[in-house]
């Protein structure tokens, strides 16, 4: 069986979401998707995600949501990820976080298809975390043989963290694809054995923007040297990220396609874009 999975970028603020909530359905639907994958971790006002705002975006059509070092940004939580096995934190976190790191999940179509999803974080300019390569490895020595699909998400600064990631997994995984940086990269490839490849998927919010925040706020930031409220910023709204057609029986990726879908506002859309996006 040939299974699509759309993988999508960092999730920012009211926008991103509002970005999801008119694009995904459709998006899954247009590219016959079976499963879906996003990174949540800027989902509330640009840094963390609350419960509430992680139900939402499950209920249109995620899957499984990842993260990274702005998991713990809302307190509230740290209960829900405990209860909430498709909500993932980097597994090279210290084993006593709260929640996981990665889980193995089934598609709706057909429950014999199992699609295990790990989230990492880097650690070059990052906080500080266990060996991320380590990790893995103990995780995909653990995996049951019949898991053959496995995405990993790798939350990193910087772009050699993440190739090094990807040449590492070149055979052992689907698909390793970097977030964390918010700009969607061309360099989309499928590796030698198999394994799909981009360093980043991209980020779901505005574009017209300094990496979702205002511009006005962090060039301020940058060239006085002074601290600065980062704002979300409201315009120009898009999804970014990629789209797999996997093998089921050998784990093996077939297609990698690169998407940026820009979401066309009527008038009451753009009202709900332009709130304050305080959550």
């Amino acid at each position: 069986m040939e299974v699509n999975i759309l993988v999508i970028g960092d999730i920012v603020g009211r926008p991103g979401r509002l970005s999801i909530k008119e694009i995904l359905p459709h998006l899954i639907k247009k590219e016959q998707i079976h499963f879906c994958v996003a990174n949540g971790e800027n989902a509330a006002g640009g840094s963390g995600i609350t419960p509430q705002i992680a139900t939402e975006l499950f209920s249109y059509g995620i899957n499984v949501i990842t993260s990274g070092d702005h998991i713990w940004k809302k307190k509230e939580i740290i209960d829900y990820i405990n209860k909430t096995p498709t909500l993932l934190r980097p597994a090279n976190y210290p084993p006593e976080s709260a929640g996981n790191g990665y889980g193995v999940f089934i598609i709706n179509s057909n429950p014999d298809v199992k699609i295990c999803v790990i989230n990492l974080q880097g650690r070059v300019f990052m906080p500080p975390s266990d060996c991320p390569f380590h990790t893995i490895d103990n995780i995909i020595s653990s995996m049951p043989s019949d898991t053959k699909i496995i995405l990993v998400d790798m939350h990193t600064e910087a772009t050699s963290e993440k190739v090094a990631m990807g040449w590492h997994l070149n055979g052992k995984v689907s698909c390793v694809f970097g977030t964390h940086t918010h700009i969607q990269t061309a360099d989309e490839s499928i590796l030698s054995n198999g394994t799909a490849y981009i360093t980043d998927v991209g980020m779901c919010g505005p574009y017209d923007s300094i990496i979702g925040r205002r511009t006005d706020r962090v060039l301020s930031a940058f060239i006085t040297g002074m601290p600065a409220t980062f704002d979300v910023a409201k315009s120009d709204i898009r999804v970014s990220g990629i789209i797999l057609t996997i093998d089921s029986e050998t784990g093996k990726t077939i297609r990698i396609k690169r998407i940026s879908e820009r979401l066309e506002m009527p008038s009451e859309t753009r009202e709900e874009s332009n709130s304050d996006d305080t959550n």
